[in-house]
């Protein structure tokens, strides 16, 4: 496997693959529709009318956000890290 966050190392061509971040759409998803659902419920069981709904929609989309951020930006380090690497390579290599 890749690393310690369960990304791929990469594709052929250096970069990521698209199926690092294939379920991410789903996730945010699954979330959002997690979090309706609990604010619901606490909603019936507290008897408030819709404010924990919000808020758990809210608390939902913004957790899902951060997660993607997350994924993303771990990407994104490692490939400058790929690429870097593969520069200073390539000029070890010019050297005579």
């Amino acid at each position: 496997m890749g690393d310690e966050k369960g990304l791929r190392k990469s594709s052929p061509s250096g970069g990521s693959s698209g199926a690092d971040f294939a379920g991410l759409g789903i996730q945010f998803a699954a979330a959002i529709i997690l979090f309706l659902f609990a604010g619901q419920w606490l909603d019936k069981k507290v008897g408030t009318d819709g404010i924990f709904t919000i808020v758990g929609v809210f608390v939902g989309g913004g957790g899902a956000f951060y997660n993607m951020y997350r994924k993303i930006s771990l990407a994104q380090r490692n490939d400058d890290a790929e690429r870097a690497a593969r520069k200073a390579q390539d000029l070890k290599d010019r050297q005579p």
